[in-house]
């Protein structure tokens, strides 16, 4: 398969492939490591939760965030 067939496929039919793909990624059973830089946001992102300086947003407010 090609990109150009891929371009010739429905929204609905790239979207249920990519459905397909993902299903067939997360039942397999070889495991792939992290890259060492998710560690890295992980860890200052539970820094930030742990002293407080963590600040959540509702979904109204990432919505107007990013429209402008």
């Amino acid at each position: 398969m090609s990109i150009t067939d891929i371009k010739e496929m429905s929204i609905i039919e790239r979207i249920h492939a990519m459905e397909l793909l993902w299903d067939s990624l997360c039942d397999d059973e070889q495991s792939i490591d992290s890259p060492e830089w998710h560690e890295t946001i992980l860890n200052a992102r539970k820094q930030k939760l742990d002293s407080g300086e963590a600040k959540f947003l509702t979904l109204d407010e990432v919505r107007l965030r990013y429209q402008k």
